[in-house]
């Protein structure tokens, strides 16, 4: 693993549950433990003083819950909720977790969520973008967010949300599927399934009802497999 090292801040009003995930922040070789906070008050407070890569983020505390500290930060790190409930979890989409843990958190689950959370970090601060990439703007909490589109993956039906899966991270909006099938260029992008727009880019294989991409197989409509080999061709 390459000698990267973020820096890191612990939120949760139970010293309990702080002190474990403190320890394992003491344990791996690539974070470093800034601050730790009891409240989402306290927290926001020290956030001035201090940069911040990485927050372990505690969701239920007395006065503000995690999520409402995380609508008065003007700046947002990489976030993993720290929970003991899994109601959140997809709510936690909203604000683009970079993972969610359920307490008590296992060092195995700890250490998964810090490498997806050092991976996300190589993508966002070592890559070189063209100024003049194609990009999309989607509103995710309440903020309009900028998207590459040839780092766009895919984007999958969720009722009335729909996912965004990037090379960077995963996260949903308020949206329509037929919204995104209209911005989208049709050159690159196309509906396979009911529930899914993909890159035709990053298709790395397919038969006649599935799709991969990045070792996920996704469905593919017995209807849609010849518009997508005609579409695979025209892009070779």
């Amino acid at each position: 693993m390459e000698e990267i090292l973020l820096k890191c801040a612990v939120v949760d009003d139970s010293s309990l549950q702080r002190l474990s995930i403190v320890k394992m922040i003491k344990d791996h070789p690539n974070l470093t433990l800034v601050a730790e906070y009891n409240n989402a008050i306290e927290t926001k407070n020290g956030l001035l003083d201090n940069e911040i890569d990485l927050i372990f983020l505690d969701i239920e505390m007395p006065i503000l819950s995690g999520f409402e500290l995380l609508d008065d930060l003007p700046n947002q790190p990489q976030i993993v909720f720290v929970t003991g409930k899994t109601k959140y979890a997809y709510k936690a989409f909203d604000y683009s977790a970079t993972d969610y843990l359920q307490k008590p958190v296992s060092k195995e689950r700890f250490n998964n969520a810090t490498l997806k959370a050092i991976n996300m970090y190589k993508l966002k601060n070592q890559a070189v973008l063209p100024e003049d990439e194609d990009f999309i703007f989607v509103k995710s909490n309440l903020k309009n967010r900028k998207v590459f589109l040839n780092r766009l993956k895919y984007i999958q039906a969720l009722g009335d949300y729909v996912k965004f899966v990037t090379e960077e991270d995963n996260f949903v909006v308020l949206a329509t599927m037929k919204s995104f099938e209209k911005e989208l260029p049709s050159d690159k992008f196309m509906r396979t399934h009911k529930s899914y727009i993909v890159n035709l880019d990053k298709v790395e294989r397919y038969n006649s009802k599935t799709i991969e991409i990045a070792k996920e197989k996704l469905p593919l409509s017995r209807h849609k497999k010849n518009n997508l080999i005609e579409a695979l061709s025209s892009n070779a």
